[in-house]
């Protein structure tokens, strides 16, 4: 006789913050890093009141989740005058190397300002 043993697993998404249940992640992005966060209901009602603001003055740069461009290179596709950045950089008293890969922070604050 064989015996038959059926198991049922069940994962409960609990909130990052206070622990409470039915939390869903939640993906925001702050200085160039995206973060993740399980939250509940109330503090994902939270969370959008507090950014709500930001984003009404804010642009919008693309889509989480969907295709990226490569750094250092502009939305049209050119190339990034490498000598450019570099003597921008230096300009607005960044550090940045004489040579080698330029940060996605340079290379970002350098495409806002042109």
């Amino acid at each position: 006789m064989i015996d038959v043993m059926a198991k049922k697993v069940s994962v409960m998404t609990t909130d990052d913050l206070d622990g409470s249940p039915d939390a869903e992640t939640v993906a925001f992005g702050v200085d160039g890093v995206t973060y993740k966060i399980d939250l509940a209901p109330a503090n994902k009602s939270r969370l959008a009141d507090a950014i709500a603001p930001y984003i009404a003055a804010g642009r919008k740069v693309g889509v989480s989740g969907g295709s990226r461009r490569r750094l250092g290179r502009p939305a049209g596709g050119g190339r990034v005058d490498r000598a450019a950045v570099r003597a921008w950089a230096r300009e607005a008293g960044l550090a940045i190397s004489a040579r080698g890969r330029i940060s996605a922070e340079i290379m970002s604050r350098y495409e806002a300002t042109h």
